[in-house]
């Protein structure tokens, strides 16, 4: 909050001598700092506004995965919903009523806010051996495959191999042909490079 307010104090100060149009261009920033303050830093190493930063916060996709664009700009649209009727009361009740303390906005982004040396994915999974992805994986690519690995204690050898199998054109390039025998621990080796064991 320091932060804004000194922004919106210097860009007063300087906007001011503008007259109306300085008077315009303030709503604009204060719209673009009260709204997309948190999203930008969100989505820059660190994944926190320098408030969570200090206090060793993070946030992060329910998967343990690094926040998406769409999830920080959703979390952060619903600060307004949080807020009703007055001082965020609705994201208080929210956040009391569930045993993972998820405000409003986070309910709908599927997101949490962690302490950043604690971020645990969904489920233990099997060991292998790091191996980086044939081609760039889109952040949902990379959720479903990190999502597939947690499950592998759930889920019964067979299913497990057959869903590495439908997820193999995820995994290897056009020109390598397909290692039927080995998908899953390729899938898995790609699952522990994703989450940044390499």
């Amino acid at each position: 909050m320091s932060i804004r307010a000194l922004i919106l104090l210097i860009a007063s100060i300087v906007l001011g001598t503008m007259h109306r149009l300085g008077g315009a261009l303030f709503l604009i920033l204060l719209f673009g700092v009260e709204w997309f303050y948190p999203v930008l830093f969100e989505l820059m190493p660190g994944s926190a506004t320098p408030g969570k930063r200090a206090l060793g916060l993070k946030v992060v996709m329910d998967s343990g995965l690094p926040i998406t664009p769409a999830a920080s700009l959703v979390r952060n649209l619903l600060r307004a919903a949080d807020f009703l009727p007055l001082l965020y009361a609705f994201g208080l009740v929210a956040m009391l009523l569930r045993p993972d303390f998820k405000r409003i906005g986070d309910l709908a982004a599927g997101t949490l806010v962690v302490h950043a040396g604690s971020v645990r994915l969904h489920g233990a999974m099997p060991e292998a051996a790091p191996r980086a992805p044939a081609r760039a994986l889109s952040t949902e690519e990379q959720a479903a495959i990190v999502a597939w690995a947690g499950r592998a204690t759930r889920l019964t050898a067979a299913r497990h191999d057959e869903l590495a199998q439908l997820a193999a054109p995820l995994t290897r390039s056009a020109s390598r042909p397909a290692d039927t025998a080995h998908a899953t621990e390729q899938l898995l080796g790609i699952a522990h490079w994703i989450v940044g064991r390499r």
